[in-house]
């Protein structure tokens, strides 16, 4: 009787704790259940707002957007039609336009992920003089700003006859991509078990070899986290392509402004080219969403 009753004296005070923390529990519980679910749906579809008008948009006729708002269609499917679209490829500033910008975007995005992924592994697991201190001059240039860049880059580019070229934009972004490439991946490869590379070094692997066979499939979730990451800074990039660019190579955010009439009233014309500029990224980024999320987290656990 002495030890049940002990044993009834040692639980009431948890008993107790869990009577008082009872009320907090219950609304943990419903917070992380159903109730938070809803919420984020009601978030993520108020977030979709803007995407859904201007898909909408570009499905109607001018007048029928000047006159009325695009929910309207909703109650009048018959005002949706892809005259709009076939106007827009038909304009060939904004088909050429849009070659620009794969012909910048894709080599810039290539060239960060090739350059920072051999650099990254150099600094990560290859001894040379003053490699920290070169590092540091990379991390360095993380504070840089693209601004600040933009009148020198473009005089230097001016003297050796890159200004106004494609290539000119690409060895900018090139520039101002490398230096978080290449942080991002040194830090990813540091990570990888120095035990697994001496076992490919005693197999007659060289640097090379090890870096393709070892490190890259490794490696890759992050590459490919990277290699979205810029993908999507270099296409909707404006600012640098509007300084750099002449009328033969401008990406389509550039010629999209361009487009611009008085008072922006060619909404006929800017509504698909913003969602065509805005759906190709969004296709490479649920192409690689996986390895994106896989990469993200990753890097975190680590």
């Amino acid at each position: 009787m002495t030890t049940h009753a002990g044993s009834i004296g040692k639980v009431a005070p948890a008993e107790g704790v869990k009577a008082r923390q009872s009320l907090g529990s219950r609304l943990v519980e419903k917070l992380g259940g159903g109730l938070v679910r809803v919420f984020l749906i009601v978030v993520g579809l108020f977030w979709l707002v803007p995407t859904i008008g201007l898909l909408v948009s570009s499905l109607r006729a001018p007048e029928d957007m000047s006159a009325t708002g695009w929910w309207h269609v909703f109650s009048k499917p018959s005002q949706l039609t892809f005259d709009s679209y076939q106007k827009l490829l038909e304009n060939s500033d904004i088909t050429s336009s849009l070659w620009n910008t794969v012909l910048i975007t894709v080599p810039a995005t290539v060239l960060v992920v090739v350059i920072g992924s051999l650099a990254g592994y150099a600094f990560a697991w290859m001894e040379f003089p003053g490699r920290d201190w070169w590092f540091l001059g990379v991390v360095g240039l993380l504070v840089v700003p693209v601004q600040v860049a933009l009148i020198p880059i473009a005089e230097l580019f001016g003297k050796i006859g890159l200004f106004g070229t494609i290539l000119g934009v690409v060895l900018f972004h090139v520039g101002f991509g490398l230096p978080f490439a290449v942080f991002l991946l040194r830090n990813f490869f540091a990570e990888i078990p120095r035990e697994l590379l001496e076992a490919a070094r005693l197999d007659g692997a060289g640097e090379l070899r090890l870096f393709a066979r070892v490190v890259m499939p490794l490696g890759g979730p992050a590459i490919a986290s990277l290699g979205i990451f810029q993908f999507l800074w270099v296409w909707n990039d404006m600012l640098v392509a509007l300084v750099f660019t002449k009328s033969g190579s401008q990406p389509i955010t550039v010629a999209l402004q361009t487009q611009v009439r008085q008072f922006g009233n060619n909404i006929d014309v800017l509504a698909p080219g913003a969602f065509i500029s805005m759906v190709i990224p969004l296709a490479v980024f649920f192409a690689f969403q996986r390895q994106f999320v896989t990469g993200v987290m990753a890097g975190a656990v680590k």
